[in-house]
Order: structure tokens, then C-alpha cells, then sequence
């Protein structure tokens, strides 16, 4: 699997008739000379890479450092391909707000469309659903999910991409996955070639190596809800500032200030065992009785609060230390010459300019003059 993170500027507001139409233009003719020359699934694997992603993006006159890029882009090629699908093998499902809660019904339809094999299908379905969970839950970074993309074809291969927002920091944060209807494991290291124009302090990441203990007592917490409770309650009275000194079962526990928890600060997590959502979603929890850690993070209404939940629960009483380690790297573009953020990625530069470069050459109905502007553009990514 191939994955990607990047970070963007918040923007609002829509981009003009104008360019969505010329992005649609430039995007089919880009696409389609892309495929005819590499193919498809060299295609949607160059989209799963962050790096490429931005660069076609840009290519395509959108803004460079916009969180308008990822959507624009995507709507531009899905409409792009719209009618083309079949011809190509290429299907794009998907998009941004509502449209994003639609992929698992478009990815559905299309398989009843050309006949694909219905547990490849749900397989499918399984892998759109899976990616969206992932990153919403398992990696807490602050990032709400707003638009999903899920691109696959023929044979199976897939793409995500999709991107969070946090209006607090103005931030957009992009997300990009590969993967084939063999990809089994989606929580273990499902992340590499991770890109962002800001690494945070502090993350959340249950997707690391080094959370592979947390991710199991997790799992082996719900087991018994008598003592998980028990266990959340003893969190939330040791977490008391008030309370210097405190017995549990006849055992004299000492209350020690949050600074001693350096990575999980006990006294910002208020978990209410009790709440309607948190008691539902352990109830349900409860009942399915989970046998791995993707299988409970895959149930129905479990979020981010009940992994944190379990997570803190796994940390502070078993000790099962999770990665706190934001998994996105500082590392926009190519690199730069002055080596800021990093030394240029000579591989990876060439090797975008000679696919998009050979795909413009090769484009037909893209006039001299539209040629030599993509170019231009191209020759600009930095």
C-alpha cells in the first residue's frame, strides 16, 4: 500500500466557471493521454501519492498551497471521466460534504454496471469505509473528514484520497491511500511516503508499530464490560486534581499531578462512561464482541472518543503505551534547492516531469499554446 498526508490553507468559496471548466478540459486530456501511455493502474497509483497529486493539481492552474486544490482536482477529474468510465476502466466515486457519504452507493452501482464480482464488491465498499475510519479515528490528529474519494478499476485496484478540516487552525490536511482487493490489514503501518507542510506536537496514532500492544489490550478491554468500567472510573477519580490520596478495593492509591503522564494528560480526558453516545456505541461494542482491533473499529458508531477511550484505558492501567508521533512528515513538493524543507528529490521530480511531460506531448485536441502553458507550469513545481 501507498499512502500520503499533506497539509493545506483553509480556503472558502468556490473557484470560477471558468477554470472548473478549463480544469475539466485539461484534466481529461492529461488523464486519458496518461492511461493510453501507462495505463490505469499506473494512473490511480501516481493519484495516491501526494506528491504527484499536488503537482497535477497544479499543472491544472489551481491554487498550489489551497485546500481547494484536493477538491477542485478530484471534481474536475471525475467530471473529466464522467461517460469515459467503461471506455478507461477508470471510476471515480465520490466527493466532498454529502456527495462523500454517497461513495459506498456509487461504488455499488458501478459494480452492478459492469458486473464485477460481488464480494469484490463489498471488498471494495469495505476498503472505502476502512481508509475513512482510519484516518478519522486512528490518527487524531485534529482533522475532520469532509471529502472522500474512491477511485478504482477493473481489476481491483484502488485509491483514496480525502481531506480533513480544522476550522480553528484554518488547516486542511490531505490523505491518500493505495491498495488491491488483497489488502487485508488496514491499522498496522498503513501509512508511507507521508507529506505536510506541518508536523504537530502531539498525535494520537494507533496506525504505528509502536501502538501494536495498545491496539490489543484495547481489543482484549471489551472483553469484560465489568471491569472495563471499573477501569474508566478509577481513570476519571485519579485524573481528580482535588483528590491528593484515594483507596481502590482496600488498595491506597497515590494521586500524582499530570506531568508525570508526559504523553497522555489524564486530566484533559473527561470520559463519561455514562453518556447516551459513549454507552451506545460501548453497547454495541458489548454485543459484537470484537475479535481484532480493525473489526472493533469498524463497528457502527464507534469514533474517535471510544478509541480514545479504550486507548487511555490500555495506556494508564496496562501500561500499553501508544505512538504519539504525528505520522505526516514536513515535505512539500519536490524539496527545495536551498535544501529547505529537504534536498531536492531528484527521482521523484524527474520522474513526475516525464510523466506528465510525455502525457502533454502526447495529448491530443490540447492546442501549442495550451501545451506550452502546462509546461510552464510544470517546469514551476517545486
Amino acid at each position: 500500500m501507498r499512502t500520503g498526508i499533506a497539509n493545506f490553507t483553509l480556503d472558502y468559496g468556490k473557484a470560477p466557471r471558468w477554470l472548473i471548466e478549463r480544469m475539466v478540459k485539461l484534466g481529461r486530456i492529461i488523464g486519458i493521454a496518461i492511461v493510453e501511455e501507462f495505463g490505469t493502474e499506473e494512473f490511480i497509483k501516481r493519484l495516491s501519492d501526494p506528491v504527484w497529486f499536488q503537482s497535477l493539481g497544479c499543472v491544472l492552474a489551481f491554487d498550489w498551497n489551497a485546500s481547494g486544490l484536493t477538491t477542485t482536482t478530484m471534481g474536475a477529474l471525475k467530471e473529466a471521466f464522467r461517460g469515459l468510465e467503461q471506455e478507461f476502466g477508470i471510476y471515480i466515486c465520490g466527493g466532498k460534504g454529502k456527495t462523500s457519504r454517497k461513495t459506498p452507493d456509487e461504488i455499488f452501482d458501478w459494480g452492478l454496471k459492469i458486473g464485477l464480482d460481488e464480494n469484490k464488491g463489498k471488498r471494495l465498499i469495505f476498503a472505502s469505509k476502512a481508509a475513512a475510519k482510519v484516518d478519522s479515528s486512528l490518527i487524531q490528529d485534529g482533522f475532520q473528514i469532509y471529502h472522500h474519494n474512491f477511485i478504482f478499476t477493473h481489476n481491483g485496484k484502488w485509491s483514496v484520497i480525502q481531506q480533513g478540516m480544522n476550522t480553528i487552525w484554518q488547516k486542511a490536511r490531505r490523505y491518500h491511500w493505495f491498495g488491491d482487493l488483497t489488502l487485508s490489514d488496514f491499522v498496522n503501518e498503513p501509512h508511507s511516503g507521508i507529506a505536510s507542510q506541518a508536523k504537530l506536537k502531539q498525535v494520537l496514532n494507533l496506525t504505528s508499530g509502536h501502538s501494536e500492544k495498545n491496539r490489543v489490550i484495547s481489543t482484549q478491554l471489551v472483553d469484560d464490560r465489568k471491569n472495563l468500567v471499573k477501569d474508566i472510573n478509577l481513570i476519571q477519580t485519579f485524573s481528580n486534581p482535588t483528590a491528593s490520596l484515594f483507596e481502590n478495593d482496600g488498595v491506597k492509591i497515590l494521586n500524582l499531578t499530570d506531568n508525570d503522564f508526559r504523553t497522555h494528560r489524564v486530566v484533559d480526558e473527561k470520559i463519561n462512561f455514562e453518556s447516551p453516545h459513549l454507552k451506545k456505541s460501548f453497547d454495541k461494542i458489548f454485543t459484537e464482541q470484537p475479535k481484532t482491533f480493525q473489526d472493533l473499529m469498524m463497528i457502527r458508531g464507534v469514533g474517535p472518543k471510544t478509541i480514545r477511550a479504550l486507548s487511555l484505558v490500555a495506556e494508564i492501567i496496562y501500561g500499553a503505551k501508544p505512538s504519539y508521533e504525528d505520522p505526516a512528515r514536513y515535505s512539500f513538493a519536490h524539496g527545495g534547492k536551498d535544501h529547505i524543507p529537504y534536498p531536492v528529490d531528484r527521482q521523484t521530480y524527474d520522474k513526475t516531469i516525464d510523466i506528465m511531460g510525455r502525457a502533454v506531448r502526447n495529448a491530443k485536441n490540447l492546442s501549442s499554446k495550451e501545451k506550452d502553458g502546462v509546461q510552464r507550469r510544470l517546469a514551476q513545481i517545486n
